[in-house]
């Protein structure tokens, strides 16, 4: 699992908890450390609420080792990356695992908008390139959202899907394009109700609660744009922007200044709502 941001140990996490030997990878010891702590704060909430027994959640702990070299995945069937959402980041650990992981493994990505295809063309494998898309908070949420490259093999594709069903989530198989489904259908909404509060429209009390009471969603557009985090909600935008053409995709100014005074949603403490916990 290389990036051990909320996706990467989240992800890290569910894996561990079924029985899979796992690799947590980044180059900052801080950064593995915090996720060493959230792994098991949410261990111990599982436990609390008997999802697991306190026997199965330290066996998941043992299970998850902290590194900041790639050189595991020299061992690895499957490789995760869930690093920053940014290609120039992203294509050179595909580089890199290319050059390191056995023949065998399957290379994932867990991104949120950046082709398949393009990140499988940093590799001499794309065949075994295939996408990986978790959903926030990794543990709870049943979706995976497995996306195929322009070169993805069947047998990648088959592997894939086993695996995420072994894991006690739902496969939705879909074809590259940007922003999958899920993100090419949320951001705009995200990006609608930013508008709304930019021009005065409504306060983000009032976005969220006519999308949560009107629209029956569970949390409103706003709220989850801090949960995700708007500085990935941002580059998300910005990718569907840049690959569709479409000005409808055009990224509000509104969240673009948030983002660049720090306000990034839950992680940071501040973001359309102030977080103390």
């Amino acid at each position: 699992m290389v990036g051990a941001g909320t996706m990467g140990h989240g992800i890290a996490h569910v894996f561990a908890q079924h029985g899979w030997d796992t690799a947590l990878l980044d180059v900052s010891r801080a950064a593995l450390d915090q996720a060493r702590e959230a792994i098991a704060r949410n261990v111990e909430r599982q436990v609390k609420k008997g999802a697991v027994s306190r026997e199965q959640g330290a066996g998941t702990l043992d299970r998850i080792q902290m590194d900041t070299s790639l050189e595991a995945a020299g061992k690895a069937d499957l490789v995760v990356e869930a690093a920053t959402e940014k290609p120039e980041v992203k294509f050179p650990i595909f580089r890199e695992l290319d050059r390191l992981a056995p023949e065998t493994t399957l290379l994932a990505s867990n991104t949120s908008a950046i082709s398949i295809t393009t990140l499988a063309a940093q590799t001499g494998r794309p065949a075994q390139v295939i996408g990986m898309h978790f959903m926030n908070p990794v543990p709870v949420m049943p979706l995976v959202e497995v996306i195929r490259g322009l070169e993805t093999s069947d047998e990648t594709a088959r592997r894939t899907l086993e695996i995420v069903r072994a894991l006690d989530k739902t496969p939705v198989e879909v074809n590259d394009a940007p922003g999958f489904v899920s993100n090419r259908v949320l951001m705009p909404m995200i990006n609608e109700a930013i508008f709304c509060v930019m021009e005065g429209v409504a306060t983000p009390e009032a976005v969220d609660t006519v999308m949560k009471l009107g629209m029956n969603h569970p949390l409103g557009p706003l709220a989850l744009a801090d949960l995700i985090g708007l500085d990935v909600c941002l580059a998300i935008l910005d990718v569907l922007h840049h690959e569709m053409g479409d000005d409808k995709y055009r990224p509000a100014p509104l969240l673009r200044k948030m983002v660049a005074a720090g306000r990034l949603g839950r992680k940071s403490g501040r973001g359309f709502y102030v977080y103390r916990d």
